[in-house]
């Protein structure tokens, strides 16, 4: 039976490690939160605490910036979509989100040539790196293997959770995850055009791990309304992708979301990580025990955003849409595609 929830769970990852009851009573809830709303905080994570201190001051610093730093590495110059965006440039759905947040994937060579078939490895590539800043780029790589470790942590108990082999999804996350992390600032409401920090939305790939600093803001579609997931010390937010929605055939469910435009006056300073598939990956479609087939809703089917199993063109869709300013600069051969162009 589907619970009826007030707040966010909080689950302590540590009980894994517990005695057998306990890691199956922790599988349990687990499944069922998943299951019933898509999103928890986690403690017991094992990420180190000065780790997350370094991070969130390093966002602080690189938002303090002058504007002509952060500019030196806007978004629209890199054709990987990696860099900075001032407020108003990213969209959901066609609308603004009224954010400033720098982008930073996995640092690798871009590929010499892009099979043509293949159009989704232009997203392959290295990040933009602030040039005033120079222990920046290694606190967030630190960071970013640090999330990666969690992420991989989840997906594996994710996977028993189904009844899986832990290792059924690694084939499609080794060696070269599409991970990706946004550092975060939303200004207050005297500051936008509207109340949209980031509008309602899924997350794509297998689970995003949110790193909150103090103001509010994030909240969980539920039961026709929404639950605001205000920061606690010592815990992340944790939320299943689409990858895995699609995987279990709608059993975990990928859950919509939002961000509310912090009072007048206020900021809000979040780091999101998105564990993702290879770009080349395809999602696979799980046997899952009769018990929870049988619960199975399917995957989400909207027409204004379809999902494919190919996660390079999910990974491509949502990056021309979302940033139209680097599309038209470095992708305009690709905007006349029915399957990236935005649905109108």
């Amino acid at each position: 039976m589907k619970t009826t929830y007030e707040q966010l769970p909080v689950l302590n990852l540590g009980r894994l490690e517990s005695n057998p009851a306990e890691r199956d009573a922790f599988i349990a809830e687990l499944r069922k939160t998943a299951y019933d709303l898509g999103f928890f905080y986690v403690t017991g994570h094992g990420i180190d605490q000065t780790l997350i201190d370094e991070t969130l001051a390093a966002a602080r610093q690189f938002f303090a910036l002058p504007e002509s730093d952060k500019m030196a590495i806007e978004m629209v110059n890199s054709q990987h979509f990696r860099g900075y965006n001032r407020q108003g440039n990213e969209f959901t759905r066609g609308q603004r989100d009224w954010r400033e947040q720098v982008d930073i994937g996995a640092e690798r060579e871009a590929l010499a040539v892009v099979p043509a078939d293949q159009p989704w490895m232009r997203l392959r590539g290295p990040n933009q790196w602030p040039a005033n800043l120079p222990s920046y780029k290694d606190t967030i790589l630190r960071y970013q293997a640090a999330a990666a470790g969690l992420a991989i942590r989840l997906i594996k108990t994710f996977a028993i959770a189904l009844g899986q082999p832990e290792n059924i999804f690694e084939a499609i996350y080794t060696p070269d995850s599409h991970y990706l992390l946004k550092i975060i600032r939303y200004p207050g409401r005297d500051a936008t055009e509207s109340e949209q920090g980031v509008g309602a939305h899924k997350d794509g790939g297998f689970v995003t791990v949110l790193l909150q600093d103090v103001q509010k803001g994030l909240e969980v579609e539920h039961d026709g309304g929404w639950i605001s997931a205000p920061p606690i010390p010592g815990t992340f937010v944790i939320n299943v992708g689409e990858i895995l929605e699609m995987a279990s055939s709608g059993f975990l469910l990928a859950n919509v979301h939002r961000v509310v435009t912090p009072p007048a006056g206020a900021h809000r300073l979040s780091v999101a990580f998105f564990f993702n598939a290879q770009l080349n990956a395809t999602v696979p479609v799980l046997k899952l025990p009769a018990e929870l087939a049988a619960q199975s809703r399917g995957a989400t089917a909207d027409p204004l955003n379809p999902l494919f199993r190919e996660n390079g063109k999910n990974q491509l869709k949502s990056r021309l849409r979302s940033h139209p300013d680097v599309a038209q600069r470095h992708h305009a051969d690709l905007l006349t595609n029915t399957e990236y162009a935005p649905k109108k």
